[in-house]
């Protein structure tokens, strides 16, 4: 069985979600997690979650989704991670891609939803753009509010980063571009790091393996190419890194069924 870790499933994207969901499942895409970017998001996530079996979902506030975050907002995220299929608090982190991104409401946001997960005892979902060394410098410096765990979504930063992460106990997930031919950086740390740090995601709708690029919308039924991508870099059998990566995903996500 196949897990996809990191998707946004979206009705309005999607048209007829139960369809999606049954053809995941025809590609041995067991488990799903749907992950909020933001407060509505990640309610609807938890719907989506309570329809379908094998849905799971996260609940935080992206980076880059920060303008209509307000007081009462993380007490809001609180309850929705206290719900029996939400397994993590996410997507959370930093963005500077942009020329106008409030770097200071960015961090602060991260920490305030950092300590969160550590009080909830959940894992978080980090999406890193464009920030590597402040990425690096606060989770170094905010170790103890990482004890739920950790996992850094569609990883794009260097080897040498990623070897600074893995000693604070981090995950890293990587999707469909890691297919991609161009994707050398992508190959050279999922060469380098152990498989049993290694998951598949998709972050559908976005970024399609190498067999549908430039096509939209991907879906989470494309985690069997991405995992046979990853599994030929490490050199495994796909069945083998299959196994793996599930192992990983529930050691992370308690949670997941």
């Amino acid at each position: 069985m196949f897990a996809d870790v990191h998707c946004h499933l979206d009705g309005e994207t999607y048209g007829d979600i139960a369809a999606l969901i049954e053809n995941c499942l025809s590609k041995g895409v067991g488990r799903i997690i749907t992950v909020g970017f933001d407060l509505p998001s990640s309610e609807q996530a938890r719907r989506y979650a309570e329809e379908f079996d094998c849905v799971y979902f996260t609940a935080g506030f992206h980076p880059t989704e920060l303008k209509d975050y307000c007081e009462g907002d993380l007490e809001r995220i609180a309850a929705l991670c206290r719900h029996e299929k939400c397994v993590a608090l996410g997507e959370i982190g930093l963005d500077y891609h942009y020329d106008d991104t409030d770097r200071g409401r960015q961090r602060e946001a991260f920490l305030a939803q950092l300590s969160l997960a550590a009080e909830l005892s959940l894992p978080v979902q980090i999406h890193s753009r464009d920030c590597a060394e402040d990425m690096l410098g606060i989770l170094k410096g905010n170790k103890s509010l990482l004890k739920g765990g950790a996992l850094m979504h569609c990883y794009s930063h260097s080897v040498e980063i990623a070897e600074e992460l893995m000693k604070l106990g981090l995950y890293f997930s990587f999707g469909g571009a890691s297919t991609w031919k161009g994707s050398k950086r992508a190959k050279r740390v999922i060469e380098m790091l152990p498989a049993e740090r290694l998951l598949t995601e998709t972050d559908s709708p976005y970024m399609p393996p190498a067999s549908l690029y430039g096509t939209f919308p991907n879906t989470p039924a494309s985690i069997p190419e991405i995992a046979a991508g990853i599994a030929a870099v490490k050199g495994m059998p796909v069945g083998q890194f299959e196994e793996t990566a599930l192992k990983n995903a529930r050691t992370l996500f308690a949670k997941l069924g």
